[in-house]
């Protein structure tokens, strides 16, 4: 089992390996979440959007696990752009999961989803008021650590010139053949831990030749490939399933991919299409 664990810029650790939940449904989740847990995964990731955050909540509060050796993020909705609506999303969360308290808090994206590729606005005022929640409910010890995800360095810059506490982690799309390595390295200039999602390009990986072949001679699956890709660019990875045996392969990652074969991997030809999925705006997409 993968267990190491990163130190965001406040001091708070996290576990580098986490179990994403999107897509799962809140009926299913507890139960994904309680295997995840038992098998020694420490990091649950969910979020307003997903419509699972009761269910998370459950499965936390029902593994036997002390509450304080789980990390749980969860995600301000993309569409609460002022003080008052993410400040009250944040306490519905807390209500939600059953909860006394959040691990994390990010914002889910710069901008509301349906003005996602189809918009120049990033609504810096928007994010400043939903940063300022955050930073409240960091302060009143509702949230141990706050970020963003999606953000650009732009958005990352407008959001840093009057944020009084710094954002620790940017969530990101990620994975061998779409890896944003300039992005990436600002974030790590800026203190800023990157955290990937959708690492194994939402399945799409699975029919890439090139990946399956350098997946063949380190002998191990295409998903467990990836997910060290991404652990070895220093990120948090964050594969989804609600699979006991995936949760397992996923967390056996601790083979070494080599820099020459790491440059490879970061060459591959681009993944644009994601099939049934592409309609998402994460993945190019318009709602």
């Amino acid at each position: 089992m993968f267990d190491k664990n990163i130190t965001l810029a406040n001091g708070v650790k996290i576990p580098q390996l986490a179990l994403g939940t999107w897509l799962i449904d809140d009926d299913a989740v507890s139960g994904a979440v309680r295997a995840a847990l038992k098998m020694g995964y420490r990091h649950i990731d969910t979020a307003q959007a997903y419509g699972n955050e009761r269910g998370v909540g459950q499965g936390v509060r029902e593994s036997g696990i002390a509450r304080d050796r789980i990390f749980v993020t969860s995600k301000v909705a993309a569409e609460h752009k002022d003080y008052k609506s993410a400040a009250e999303g944040i306490d519905e969360t807390l209500r939600k999961t059953g909860l006394d308290y959040l691990d994390m808090m990010i914002i889910h994206s710069p901008q509301p989803w349906k003005f996602v590729n189809q918009s120049d606005d990033r609504f810096v005022e928007g994010n400043r008021e939903a940063w300022r929640a955050l930073e409240d409910a960091y302060k009143a010890g509702k949230l141990r650590a706050v970020g963003v995800s999606n953000f650009l360095e732009g958005d990352i810059e407008s959001l840093w010139e009057t944020a009084e506490i710094k954002p620790m982690v940017n969530q990101i799309l990620c994975h061998i053949s779409n890896s944003p390595l300039g992005l990436i390295e600002y974030c790590e200039k800026k203190g800023i831990v990157t955290e990937a999602y959708s690492p194994v390009a939402h399945g799409e990986a699975l029919k890439n030749p090139d990946i399956a072949q350098m997946a063949e001679k380190y002998g191990v699956s295409v998903p467990q490939l990836c997910i060290r890709f991404d652990i070895q660019l220093g990120m948090i990875v964050l594969p989804k399933t609600a699979n006991p045996e995936h949760m397992r392969a996923n967390a056996d990652v601790d083979f070494v991919i080599s820099e020459e074969d790491m440059q490879i991997l970061k060459d591959i030809k681009h993944i644009d299409n994601y099939g049934e999925h592409s309609f998402f705006p994460v993945f190019g997409g318009k709602f």
